[in-house]
């Protein structure tokens, strides 16, 4: 399988304090690569890492590399193009104080582009992909803040859709919203793996299991396991804290 992501000795730390140490892993094109842990293990600061939201934080301490398509993620001093290729989704749904339609087609107008006609067809588009076209379609033009988090939820994925990322990257995007709209987003990640990566952080051991390729066990900042689902979850683990932690024996 081609490797779409390659992490090479990460080392990550906020002041003095160490939060990802010496980490590497591969993440492949079109899988769907789940990241288990408990709480501090690394796992929120490691998605960051990959979009380079690291940058916005002046006691970032960063070693080793990112290679995105076999590239460094670091080539270029602006991030912002790499941003559009690698879309991040934010565990707490917020939409922008502005209506759907200016919330979908932000980023593309950023971009560039002003021809109404081609935002038009890319909201739709990210709406549709997003499962939230058939619920909005009558009302773009009002606030997004008035949505259910469910909805906004999927507004946001929608919004990270609309540059055409090549990576998506979910931060435990089913912790604010109920378990029928969680189902709808899961249904629409299996729909956009066809065409894209997928890392996702998740606390939820049978989400992973029902939506991950892979699951990588991360703790104290390291990676404990990474396998195939059917061998992590079927008890084939390197290091026996992963077991523990499946069988919530920790957390």
């Amino acid at each position: 399988m081609k490797k779409k992501i390659e992490i090479k000795g990460l080392t990550l730390g906020y002041g003095a304090k160490t939060i990802i140490e010496n980490l590497s892993l591969d993440v492949y094109q079109n899988e769907v690569l789940a990241i288990i842990g408990p709480a501090n293990s690394g796992k929120s600061s490691l998605l960051k890492a990959l979009n380079r939201m690291t940058d916005f934080n002046n006691e970032v301490r960063l070693k080793g590399d990112i290679l995105l398509d076999g590239e460094s993620i670091y080539k270029d001093e602006d991030s912002t193009f790499l941003r559009r290729r690698i879309g991040m989704v934010s565990p707490l749904p917020v939409g922008l104080p502005m209506t759907i339609k200016e919330n979908v087609t932000f980023a593309p107008r950023m971009a560039g582009c002003g021809n109404e006609a081609e935002l038009d067809g890319i909201m739709e588009d990210c709406l549709r992909k997003a499962a939230l076209w058939d619920e909005v379609k009558d009302r773009l033009h009002t606030l997004a803040t008035k949505l259910s988090g469910g909805q906004q939820q999927r507004l946001t994925i929608a919004r990270a859709l609309s540059h055409h990322p090549e990576v998506l990257c979910l931060d435990e995007f089913s912790i604010a919203i109920d378990p029928v709209t969680t189902m709808k987003i899961e249904a629409v990640l299996h729909e956009l793996k066809k065409n894209m990566t997928i890392v996702m952080v998740t606390n939820v051991i049978n989400q992973a299991k029902r939506l991950g390729d892979r699951t990588a066990m991360m703790l104290h900042g390291q990676v404990l396991d990474l396998d195939q689902n059917a061998r992590l979850f079927g008890g084939e683990t390197r290091d026996p804290r992963t077991k523990d932690y499946i069988e919530g024996l920790f957390g």
